[in-house]
């Protein structure tokens, strides 16, 4: 018996249904928008290209620390907070993915049970796959849709500490560390890089015994961040203390979130950033593109298994065997 293929909805039934604020069609067109499928990257293209005057207008956070520190627990705190406001938002949390089935590991759903039931806030977990660091490949795309379909606030979940991080500030607003109090020495190098980029720094977990270490963590690294070069949006990051657990510090949290957009969108830093953050986005799918069809060309794929073969033997040099591909590809 013949498998009958689903059909495709036609465009203007999507952007119809986003714009409704219709949340089964908001998830089928981000099930789109992630299809690696030729004809469905072309019909993404044409969505996004018609929903792109209705995007824009959310605030896009992204919200990353180290393993252990709480995260899913701290956005459920957050996010219901921000919910309560009357605000809708989307938490798009990226999930680390089984190599062997290529599906998410952890389901954020799962672990955000009461955020998942609130009317004004929508999750949607991705899995992580083979995209850089982690981050979904089409969550620049998701995003947009989720800001067509109304979310006023937009949650950037990372896997954790690494490469993804650089990915993600590349693409929000407001970039938010959570931190632990007494991690220990070893995580010192990841915390540099990664606090550079943070606009505020939260340690969490600040309650029972973990109170005072919170508190000594917190006078530590605002003292280094006093030893960072000035940031070009003029804002000087914040360390602050809170508990997910018992809701406290969450307001103050989105009260800072609040307060540096204020300040970037007075300062004009905000529109700027954005501009930037559109034109790394098509570089960035230039690349990922090229790199694409590179991988699917008919000749590089007939070619490549000897020319790995002859550069694991050390009969190839790997510059030449790039090249030979290279050239292949061109033909």
């Amino acid at each position: 018996m013949a498998i009958r293929r689903k059909k495709r909805l036609d465009i203007s039934q999507y952007v119809e249904g986003i714009l409704q604020q219709d949340r089964v069609r908001l998830s089928q067109a981000i099930t789109l928008v992630e299809s690696t499928l030729e004809e469905d990257r072309s019909l993404a293209r044409q969505l996004i290209e018609q929903l792109l005057p209705y995007t824009g207008k959310a605030v896009r956070i992204g919200i990353t620390g180290v393993p252990g520190v709480g995260k899913s627990t701290f956005i459920e705190a957050l996010g219901e907070y921000i919910a309560q406001q009357g605000k809708k938002l989307a938490v798009l949390a990226v999930d680390p993915s089984s190599q062997r089935s290529r599906g998410s590991i952890m389901g954020d759903k799962t672990r955000m049970e009461l955020l998942a039931a609130n009317q004004n806030a929508y999750i949607r977990p991705s899995p992580a796959g083979t995209s850089l660091g982690g981050v979904a490949s089409r969550t620049r795309e998701t995003m947009l849709l989720c800001e067509a379909a109304g979310f006023e606030v937009i949650f950037i979940e990372t896997v954790g500490v690494g490469q993804s991080e650089t990915v993600v500030h590349g693409m929000v607003d407001f970039f938010l560390l959570l931190m632990l109090a007494g991690a220990g020495d070893e995580l010192q190098g990841i915390k540099k890089g990664i606090m550079e980029m943070a606009d505020v720094v939260a340690i969490t977990k600040a309650d029972g015994d973990n109170q005072q270490k919170a508190e000594f963590a917190k006078a530590e690294y605002q003292s280094a961040l006093h030893l960072f070069p000035p940031a070009a949006n003029g804002w000087f990051p914040k360390v602050v203390t809170c508990s997910a657990l018992h809701n406290e510090g969450i307001d103050h949290i989105w009260n800072l979130t609040n307060e540096y957009i204020e300040h970037t969108q007075q300062n004009k830093y905000f529109a700027e950033r954005r501009r930037e953050q559109n034109l790394r986005w098509m570089y960035e799918t230039i690349r990922q593109t090229l790199e694409e069809q590179f991988f699917h060309n008919k000749a590089v794929l007939e070619k490549l298994p000897q020319i790995t073969q002859q550069i694991n033997e050390g009969a190839l040099p790997p510059l030449t065997g790039a090249q030979v591909l290279l050239d292949l590809a061109k033909k």
